[in-house]
């Protein structure tokens, strides 16, 4: 894979793909885990001779429409901070707003451009829209591991018009979750959580192969007694559940809790029952200080499960935290994602 480490940036306008799609209330970021993801690689590119450098991301679903509420000028202060930069936000993405924003940029500033899913072009991959992202730059670094299983203009149709590569954030997530799927340490336990089976049960199918157990809750563990799906030895359902099945019960707490406490690596996917509505997040909250309490090699991704760990102050408690939940999903699912396939 081409990395950011080995281009040559000296002189050259750099547009990087970060994954900015964060939850804002009252106009500030509650999820600043993800946009922190970029830091290393901004200043990066920044430490180079002469390099102008812009990011790019999506926020929401606008559907190819202008959507003001899913404005990426709502991330522009707190990127301000991570950065300890000057950002200025652009109003737009492609044409001539971002040919005159990077001719006036000053050194060690940077740019913030518009929500590229303000165009339709962007999710439908076309490549019209590709090529006017790419027009202004010289170089795409793809630092958003989070929808490197899109196929999308801002991901993978950029590639064909820019020299493109790997930022650190992103070689980091594919070491870490190469680590847990191709040698893991043994005992190897997997929680899996959240909802839609149909996206689980590839992920439990591959981690049945090299894993040791692989605990299942949430609203999945529902889906497969309603469902009668069968599965093999490893695969620990649970025994019990709280009131309206909406979170695993003490039993299975007890169950899982002991399992984990034999491990040497944990990977996590998705919480153990309703989490947001105390008390259905009772198990959730069980199993991670179960985890944390092991200090195995430990792994966890997706939203909810990094949404719970950056509100209690728990991001640095876990080995490696993945900004991506179902890229993850598919690449540990043994899926090829476009978005790395690319910078091959």
């Amino acid at each position: 894979m081409r990395k950011i480490q080995d281009a040559d940036l000296r002189g050259k306008k750099v547009l990087v793909r970060a994954d900015f799609n964060v939850s804002i209330y009252d106009g500030k970021v509650a999820e600043k885990f993800k946009i922190e993801a970029c830091k290393e690689t901004v200043k990066y590119v920044l430490a180079q001779e002469k390099t102008k450098i812009a990011i790019c991301s999506h926020l929401g679903r606008p559907d190819g429409k202008i959507n003001l509420d899913l404005s990426l000028s709502q991330v522009k202060g707190f990127l301000e901070e991570v950065l300890e930069k000057k950002v200025i936000f652009v109003d737009d993405c492609v044409g001539e707003k971002v040919f005159e924003a990077l001719e006036k940029l000053s050194e060690g500033e940077v740019l913030l451009l518009e929500n590229t899913r303000f165009y339709e072009g962007d999710e439908k991959n076309d490549e019209d829209f590709a090529e006017k992202l790419s027009e202004p730059f010289d170089v795409f670094v793809n630092e958003a591991f989070s929808v490197c299983h899109r196929n999308q203009s801002s991901v993978t149709g950029i590639a064909k018009f820019l020299p493109s590569f790997a930022g650190f954030w992103l070689q980091k997530e594919i070491q870490s979750l190469d680590k847990i799927s191709q040698k893991p340490s043994h005992p190897a336990v997997a929680i899996i959580g959240g909802a839609k089976i149909e996206t689980k049960l590839p992920l439990i199918k591959k981690l049945e192969e090299s894993y040791d157990y692989i605990l299942v809750g949430g609203k999945i563990a529902n889906e497969a007694f309603d469902q009668k799906i069968k599965f093999g030895e490893k695969v620990f359902l649970p025994l019990d559940f709280a009131e309206g099945r909406l979170d695993i019960g003490e039993k299975t707490i007890e169950k899982f809790r002991k399992i984990i406490l034999t491990a040497e690596t944990i990977v996590w996917n998705g919480p153990m029952g309703k989490f947001e509505e105390k008390p259905f997040d009772n198990g959730t909250r069980k199993i991670l200080q179960a985890v944390i309490e092991k200090r195995a090699f430990s792994v966890i991704g997706g939203g909810e499960s990094v949404q719970m760990l950056e509100e209690n102050n728990l991001l640095n408690m876990i080995s490696f935290v993945s900004t991506g939940g179902g890229a993850m999903l598919e690449y540990l699912s043994g899926k090829k994602l476009p978005g790395i396939e690319v910078l091959r």
